[in-house]
């Protein structure tokens, strides 16, 4: 049997910047009157994309989050994030390595709430851009995760193998999105504990990116 499709998220799967994306939001919004809680952003925000991020903090905050206030905030962040990132990249050991092996049985895509310039420059210093057949990145989707539609994008992307597509995911909000979408899902234990990401509905977890194997992903184990 063909191997399936491989989609992977890509903040908390490939490269360790959560708390990068946290300290930019924190410092962003400090300029607002807004007091970012880092456990509170890791339990409530993680799987947001940038404008479904902050549209919830201002929610929950008691503020306007008015199209335009959003998206100025949006580019206000994108200095912080980089400026940090470019300086201390931190990509999951193995991340490399596993693309490279799936890519080589089936096309690989990227499919993330993070903006596709962060994306771009990730993948181009890890040197794995040339194994990626496409990316579906925030500027893609109208909605973010939980909503299933990065995914769906993608399964419409790899035609008739887009329904044996599986996914590696990090958050309850990814996972919650990939099985929605009809999806395999096979989680890492960066961001969450194991128990609630299988509670969520993953197929598969393991501890690290390291760990995850091909038979776990074609659903052999």
């Amino acid at each position: 049997m063909l191997a399936r499709p491989t989609l992977f998220d890509f903040n908390g799967v490939l490269v360790d910047d959560e708390h990068v994306h946290f300290e930019a939001f924190r410092d962003v919004l400090a300029g607002e009157g807004i007091v970012l809680d880092e456990a509170r952003y890791m339990e409530r925000y993680l799987g947001f994309d940038d404008a479904g991020a902050f549209r919830a903090i201002l929610a929950d905050a008691g503020e306007d989050a008015i199209a335009t206030r959003v998206a100025g905030l949006i580019e206000a962040k994108k200095p912080a994030y980089l400026s940090r990132i470019e300086r201390s990249l931190r990509v999951f050991p193995g991340a490399a390595s596993l693309l490279v092996r799936r890519a080589k049985l089936a096309p690989v895509a990227i499919v993330s709430g993070a903006l596709r310039h962060e994306i771009d420059l990730c993948l181009g210093r890890m040197d794995v851009a040339g194994a990626i057949s496409f990316v579906v990145a925030a500027e893609d989707t109208r909605a973010c995760k939980p909503d299933p539609e990065g995914y769906l994008l993608a399964k419409q992307r790899l035609g008739a193998e887009g329904e044996r597509a599986v996914v590696i995911e990090d958050s309850l909000a990814g996972v919650e999105a990939a099985k929605t979408a009809g999806l395999r899902c096979v989680a890492v234990a960066h961001s969450y504990a194991a128990d609630r990401l299988l509670a969520a509905g993953a197929d598969a977890v393991f501890a690290a990116l390291a760990d995850v194997t091909d038979a776990a992903l074609e659903g052999d184990s």
